[in-house]
Formats: C-alpha cells, structure tokens, sequence
C-alpha cells in the first residue's frame, strides 16, 4: 500500500513538471513570438522612412546641382578673367556662389 502512494506521488510529481515544463515552453514561443513581431514593427517604420528619405535627397540633390553649376560658372569666369576689375567681380562672384 505504501508502495502504491509513492508511486502515485512520483507519478503526481512527474505530471506537475511536465505541464509546469509545458507551460515553460509555451511562454518562451510566446516571447519569440512578441519578439519578431516588434521586429516586424522596427522594420515597417524603417521602410515608410525610406520614401521621405528619398523625397528628402531629391530636394537637396536639385539644390545641390544648381549651387555645383553655379559655382563651375564662377570658376571658369574666374579662370578666364584677363583684366584686374574682370578678376576682381569673377572673385567676388566666385566667393558668393
């Protein structure tokens, strides 16, 4: 008889860890889960940032390649400038662009 109650209690003990690791177990993929998925997130914002990235550069690189042509003019002017007053507005020009 006594034999018979331990064995129930092994067995009972044995069942309590098993759905204790279960649960365990249960909870880690529910961790992995919620951790990929805020993954998910980080890289959705990334990729709608992209866009106004891009909007942003194309602003700029308009910008930019208006002040580069400005400035090539400027240089050349400069370059063949031959009189002292002819240099001097070219310099001016140039320091300004």
């Amino acid at each position: 008889m006594i034999i018979l109650v331990v064995f129930l209690g092994i067995i009972f003990l044995v069942i309590l860890m098993l759905i204790s690791l279960y649960n365990k177990l249960v909870k880690l993929r529910n961790n992995r889960e919620q951790a990929f998925a805020d993954v998910d997130v980080q890289l959705k914002q990334r990729h709608d940032l992209i866009p106004q990235l891009v909007e942003s550069v194309k602003g700029y690189m308009g910008h930019e390649r208006g002040v580069l042509t400005e400035i090539t003019e400027a240089r050349s002017n400069a370059m063949k400038a031959t009189t002292i007053n002819d240099k001097i507005a070219a310099e001016n020009r140039l320091s300004t662009a």
